[in-house]
């Protein structure tokens, strides 16, 4: 199978050109490739396929097999890919994704997209959406109890599950132990994506992310946008937000007349390769 290794600030998949490549197990593939020891090295597999309804169809899925249902850091990934590999000349593209339809713009600099802007569309709010178990009509500064600590969270869907929890200090935390646990909470239906943000002024926050089948990366795109809504939805910030990742920063803009988030940032090429599987 040949495949391109690429990242969104550190955030890392192995993506498959399936316009050329046929995988017959992608849960399995995807565990496999993303083995940092025995496969190449990732946060999971991206598969960039045809589409009856967007110029492109991106089939994602995580460290441990399990199917997700969007990437902010990989969609950007794919943009650069199908623009830097010729799929398209086009700057303005459309991706189809379990998280529904994703528009991107992307910044095109000697022949390579170098920056990829993308509408992520509405902040999804309803617990029942996310989906969380709350009887309010949002999760905003919620008590949440795990392992019998009381935290404050913060629901928000981006095509996939999250919840925020402010904290003073990002660094002292045991994510190993608490990213877990927060998970498979039973308020969480479908397992969930826990940001641990710190508010840095009104227009920078900081985070950490424990992603749902991944465990912690170093960015997470859609992650980004749910700490930059919960930050304004908790009177944090302005509307528009540097987010700063372990792997670098995004800018989150949520456009409050149309409803709609808007991610800008950066897409590499790590490089090339085949693999047997």
């Amino acid at each position: 199978m040949r495949f391109t290794k690429m990242h969104g600030l550190g955030n890392d998949y192995v993506y498959v050109n399936c316009f050329k490549e046929r995988i017959a197990n992608p849960p399995e593939t995807a565990r496999y490739v993303s083995d940092r020891h025995f496969g190449v090295g990732s946060d999971g597999l991206i598969m960039i396929k045809p589409s009856e309804a967007a110029d492109f169809e991106m089939e994602m899925y995580n460290a441990d097999g399990s199917r997700g249902e969007m990437c902010g850091n990989g969609i950007r990934c794919v943009a650069k890919y199908v623009y830097d590999y010729g799929l398209t000349d086009k700057t303005a593209i459309s991706v189809d994704t379990l998280g529904g339809i994703k528009y991107l713009d992307l910044t095109v600099e000697d022949g390579k997209a170098v920056l990829v802007k993308v509408d992520m569309g509405k902040p999804i709010l309803d617990p029942g959406q996310i989906p969380i178990v709350s009887a309010g009509d949002s999760v905003i500064d919620e008590a949440v109890v795990v392992d019998g600590t009381e935290y404050r969270m913060t629901g928000v869907s981006m095509g996939n599950p999250h919840i925020v929890i402010y904290v003073d200090d990002l660094n002292g935390l045991d994510m190993e132990k608490t990213g877990p646990k927060f998970e498979s909470h039973e308020r969480f239906p479908k397992r969930i994506n826990t940001e641990f943000a710190h508010v840095i002024d009104r227009t920078t926050v900081e985070m950490r992310v424990w992603e749902r089948g991944s465990g912690e990366t170093l960015a997470c795109g859609t992650g980004a946008c749910a700490v930059a809504v919960a930050s304004i939805l908790n009177g944090y910030t302005e509307d528009e937000v540097t987010v700063k990742l372990l792997g670098g920063d995004l800018m989150i803009r949520w456009d409050r007349e149309s409803d709609k988030v808007y991610m800008t940032g950066p897409a590499t090429v790590v490089y090339d390769g085949e693999i047997d599987i």
